[in-house]
Parts: C-alpha cells; structure tokens; sequence
C-alpha cells in the first residue's frame, strides 16, 4: 500500500516526532510512504530514511502553525495526482490548507486520514483551554469532511462528535513509544550533575506548559543543591524564565537536545519526570518517560491524566501546581521507595496500553478497512470507538 504523508519535519514539536515514529514503522512494515511537508528546496533534498520526500511552498511556519503559500494547494493536488497513492494521512499542523485537503483528495478519489492533535483540556479553567476549545469549535464541521479522524484518546473523541463529527468517523489510537529503544537502562548523568536525586522537565517553554509554575514549586519545594531539575527544550518563553530563575544553581537549563540518545539517557538517569501544563493532547514526552522506567507527575489536562491513572503517576489539577508541587516533592526526596513503585508502574503501563507496534498495528487495521484490495491480511481488531 502507497501512503502519502502529509507532515512536518520543522520547526521541532510534538506532531514532527509522531510522523518521524509512525513513517519509520510503517515502512519497516512494508509500505511505500512519500512525506510530504511544507519546506524550501533546501531542506527537502529528495529521499530521505527510505520515503521519497516532496516539499510544499509556504509563507510561514511554525510549531504551532503554516501559512502555506497561495500555491501551495495547486502544488499539493498535482503531485497527489501524479503519485496515485493509495491513501493520504494528514498530520494535521493547522494550517489553512488542511480546510481544502478534503476537496482535493475527494475530487482525485483518494481517501483521507487525519491526525487531529491539538491540546486540550476537558474543562474550560483557564484563556489557554478556552481558546483550544474555539480551535475545536473551529476544526470540527472541516474534520467531519474526512473519511476517518484519528484522535488520542476517549476524551477528544467525544468533544469531537459532540461538535458534530459523525462518531463512525472518529477513530482513538493512543499515541505509541517504542518500548525497546525507550526503556530502563544504565545513565550517567547523576554522577554528570552530581546530583542525588534528578527530575526533568522536556517541552517547549511555552505559556501553555505552565513550566514558570513549577519553577516556583521547585523553589518552595527546597529540594537542597544537592537535588537537580533538568529543564530540556527551549520556546518563547526561555529567556525570561532563564533570566527570573537562572541564578538557583539546582536548575540545569539544557535547551533543545536533537540527540535522541542523549534525551533517553537523561531519562533514563532521573528519578521524576514533571509535565505541568495547563493544556495537553497526549504527551509522548510523558510516555517516553514512562517507558524509561521514570516516576511521572503531570497534570490532568488531556489525556495525560488518563494515562497516569490507577497508580501509574501522580495526577495534579492544573490550578495551585506551585502548591501541589511544593507539598509532592519534599514528599518523594523523603520516601524515594515511592519513586521506585511509580517507576515500574509506569514501565508497565506503557507496555499495557501505548507500546508503538500496538499503534502501528490498530493504524494498519484502520488503513485495510479504508482500501480492503490492498489488505495486508483479514480482518483485524478494532480501534476504539464510540
């Protein structure tokens, strides 16, 4: 089966590592998948990590969102055209062009698959989650124009259909780690940092990550210079943090790492991970820690707290996060058993429910039924609906 991709590569976030995941699955399971992204022709330089590669013309990008060119739609339907693939997958960047998608592979009789992956959070508490409530709002009479909508989990599926996206159309396949690249293994970077205990915080430094909270918590928390908060990513928000809080020397300021074995090594040697945001999806950062065999705090906002349910981490509402952290973490210095019972429930979870092969196979069950001549084998298990 031939899959055209509709991605990104850049600026790095969240939907680059899950295109980057998913592609590279697909084709060790036999597929042909062309990426194509939103890029100049010098960052397309043709085959790349066995996919072909098309760029598409754009205005500007970002993490968070593509103004394609005025071209970029004629572009987009000549090449679909000319490759005939089977099926396209769009991981939705927000973008205008993802309005038109649904008309261009509609007339060239392709189906559609999206990705939707904006943040959420399941209450309105804050400006942040309301106005990712309005990008559903916006989103979803454009997303019930797609064949199948995939979301990450029950929770924006029922928003989705609540909105008017027929429910047959929206399909939930969690997002997936591969558990043997990600998983517990030897890590210096306690002896690196000299550190007794290491808590991390990986994303972006942005106002939705609410990463200045637990700057304040870890600060009231008194944690002693002997315990070290890794913060790993870089955003909008970096400098002014970095000025307000650079002078504790307890707070290690990474920036954005590219090596992928350095992250997992980082993980691999910290006790607790910490994801505060005020708004979420479902956090692959979170799930990379888990699968390391870290203790995870994270908010409730959406789906991380459905991920850490039942004893797997330690779920906190998004208000009073300086408060909640203050009080949690002089907690887990004192009792590190804890951190060790979090540790493996986490492990475990991952491999129950979000392990990469589990995703790739429920993605190929969706695929079978949407070109049923170009199965792979009979029918398979069901993704979650409704």
């Amino acid at each position: 089966m031939h899959i055209a991709w509709i991605g990104k590569k850049s600026p790095f976030c969240g939907n680059v590592t899950y295109g980057r995941e998913i592609t590279n699955a697909l084709l060790e399971r036999g597929y042909r998948v062309t990426f194509l992204h939103f890029a100049t022709d010098a960052e397309s330089g043709g085959e790349h990590g066995g996919y072909e590669e098309v760029s598409l013309p754009f205005i500007f990008k970002s993490q968070i969102l593509i103004i394609p060119s005025f071209s970029s739609a004629r572009r987009l339907a000549e090449v679909l055209a000319e490759l005939k693939p089977d099926l396209v997958h769009a991981s939705l960047s927000l973008s205008p062009l993802d309005f038109k998608l649904p008309e261009i592979c509609h007339e060239l009789g392709i189906p559609l698959v999206a990705t939707f992956h904006p943040a959420f959070d399941r209450k309105r508490r804050n400006l942040t989650s309301g106005t990712q409530h309005f990008t559903y709002q916006l989103y979803a009479p454009r997303l019930a124009n797609y064949d199948q909508v995939i979301v990450f989990s029950r929770m924006q599926q029922e928003l989705l259909v609540k909105l008017g996206v027929p429910a047959e159309r929206v399909a939930v396949i969690p997002n997936g780690v591969d558990v043997y690249r990600y998983a517990p293994g030897p890590s210096r970077i306690k002896q690196e940092f000299r550190a007794k205990q290491i808590y991390v915080y990986q994303g972006r430094l942005a106002i939705e990550k609410n990463v200045e909270s637990l700057l304040k918590g870890w600060k009231l928390a008194n944690m002693g210079s002997e315990n070290k908060l890794l913060i790993v990513g870089s955003g909008p928000l970096e400098m002014a943090l970095r000025t307000a809080y650079g002078a504790d020397d307890s707070v290690i300021w990474l920036g954005f790492i590219a090596d992928e074995r350095r992250r997992i090594e980082i993980l691999q040697g910290a006790d607790g991970f910490i994801l505060p945001s005020l708004i979420e999806g479902l956090s692959l950062s979170l799930l990379e820690a888990m699968a390391c065999g870290t203790a995870c705090i994270a908010t409730d906002a959406g789906a991380d707290g459905e991920v850490l349910e039942d004893g797997a981490g330690i779920v906190i509402g998004t208000q009073r996060v300086t408060q909640q952290l203050q009080t949690i973490l002089p907690l887990l210095h004192n009792h590190p058993e804890m951190l060790s019972i979090l540790s493996s429930k986490a492990r475990q979870r991952v491999l129950d429910r979000y392990t990469l092969s589990t995703n790739i196979t429920q993605l190929e069950n969706l695929y079978a039924r949407m070109v049923p001549s170009k199965a792979r084998y009979s029918l398979p298990q069901q993704v979650s609906r409704i």
